[in-house]
């Protein structure tokens, strides 16, 4: 499991001075927590972090030589200055149901032939106990052709039985919709008179 190092942040020192500083800003909260835990955290290494973890991803959290298991909740990013501004932590309790969020990545693209990918939705919102919990939901456009809808229902995850939808069954995911340009054929046959 991915594991991303953070400090305990202390309330004397305001937010905005440790941000003006580099750092981002973080909370730890859960159940067995009687008050959340403020955290600061390295920009670069957290950004590096978040490439390949995003909201939902089931990660470990060291604070100060402990390990605790936490989810990703929020990420707060600053589109001006083009940085993560904070990030929410969520401890997971072994025995406590969660509500977790997993984007929708689409898989081999260029595999459909003639065919335009519109994804409608980016992210799915479920409820599952901690060993459940979903890193991200993989959709290989391989498997499927021009004219195919795809919707939650038709997705692992709807059939995993440990876990519970919060995102309706029937929301659209891709839509693999038909060209509305010319037809193929003439395209074809310009490409072919343009490479002679």
């Amino acid at each position: 499991m991915n594991t991303l190092t953070a400090q305990k942040r202390d309330l004397n020192v305001k937010a905005k001075k440790l941000r003006r500083e580099g750092f981002v800003i973080g909370n730890l909260f859960g159940r067995d927590i009687e008050n959340s835990v403020p955290l600061k955290l390295d920009p670069r290494e957290t950004t590096k972090f978040l490439k390949d973890n995003k909201k939902g991803a089931h990660i470990t959290l060291k604070i100060e030589d402990k390990d605790v298991d936490a989810m990703i909740k929020e990420i707060d990013y600053n589109p001006m200055k083009k940085e993560i501004s904070s990030i929410n932590f969520q401890a997971l309790v072994a025995d406590e149901k969660i509500h977790a969020t997993t984007p929708v990545e689409l898989l081999n693209e260029a595999a459909v032939q003639g065919g335009i990918v519109e994804q409608s939705l980016s992210e799915i919102e479920y409820k599952a106990y901690p060993a459940d919990l979903v890193d991200a939901v993989e959709i290989d456009l391989a498997n499927y052709k021009v004219g195919d809808l795809i919707h939650v229902k038709d997705l692992d995850l709807a059939k995993n039985s440990k876990i519970t939808l919060v995102t309706p069954e029937d929301t659209l995911v891709v839509n693999i919709a038909e060209p509305e340009a010319a037809p193929e054929d003439e395209d074809e046959e310009d490409a072919a008179a343009t490479a002679e």
